[in-house]
């Protein structure tokens, strides 16, 4: 299967990349910037025969490009993972616009961008796989967060509505909401703060990459195609809802 993964340079798509890889699949990554450092530690955890790109998702002309010079003429995949995301935390009478608009369009507005393209082929081969990466504060919310928890809870209703569209196709169509994760995004808060929250979860500890990385190659699976419109918590039971 041929697989695209946005954010996949890092954290949670990196490892993404690096399991879908090991299952046997072909991988396209994408992500806003490439240096060398980056592609190579995509080389050493992916693959060298698998492709990463720098695309800004969020903007349409870069998009439509992508679309016209790699998956016309290369392939369209059969899978898109829908991971890409930033916060740009601030309490909401404080919060700029800047802040608001920046992380809407690389968490949700980039959800239409990239997806319509590829939903639109798989129409056509009558199969496809979307998952779509929210987060446990798109569930419950979060203070200092009204922008990414907005962004992440519009993540899951165009997950349910697109599953709705999607079934009669052979498309499936799923939200997965990680909790604190080990990736550079929890390094950024307090130490003290950091403990608190890890005290609070009932697993007593952080989720590592890779075991979101196993239920997304859970949900690509052609095994998996009862499953849609669904949100897969892994959060280590800190939300149960």
């Amino acid at each position: 299967m041929k697989i695209l993964v946005t954010g996949a340079s890092r954290g949670i798509g990196l490892a993404i990349c690096k399991e879908l890889h090991n299952q046997g699949h072909q991988i396209i990554g994408l992500c806003r910037n490439i240096n060398e450092k980056v592609l190579d530690v995509w080389h050493r955890d992916v693959s060298c025969n698998s492709e990463l790109y720098s695309v800004d998702i969020s903007n349409e002309r870069e998009v439509q490009q992508f679309i016209e010079k790699v998956l016309e003429p290369k392939g369209y995949p059969d899978a898109l993972i829908n991971n890409a995301g930033i916060t740009n935390d601030s309490f909401f009478h404080k919060m700029e616009w800047k802040q608001w608009s920046d992380v809407i369009d690389i968490n949700l507005k980039s959800l239409f961008l990239i997806t319509q393209p590829i939903y639109k082929q798989m129409i056509k081969n009558k199969f496809g796989r979307i998952i779509n990466i929210s987060s446990i504060n798109g569930q419950k919310g979060q203070a200092g967060q009204t922008n990414y928890s907005a962004a992440k809870a519009g993540v899951h209703g165009f997950t349910m509505a697109l599953a709705q569209e999607g079934a009669r196709s052979n498309i499936t169509v799923n939200t997965l909401s990680p909790g604190y994760t080990e990736t550079d995004m929890i390094k950024h808060i307090n130490p003290e703060l950091l403990n608190t929250i890890r005290n609070s979860i009932p697993v007593k500890r952080f989720a590592l990459p890779e075991e979101i990385a196993k239920a997304v190659n859970f949900l690509v699976n052609e095994s998996s195609g009862y499953i849609t419109g669904a949100n897969v918590p892994v959060n280590g039971g800190l939300f149960i809802n």
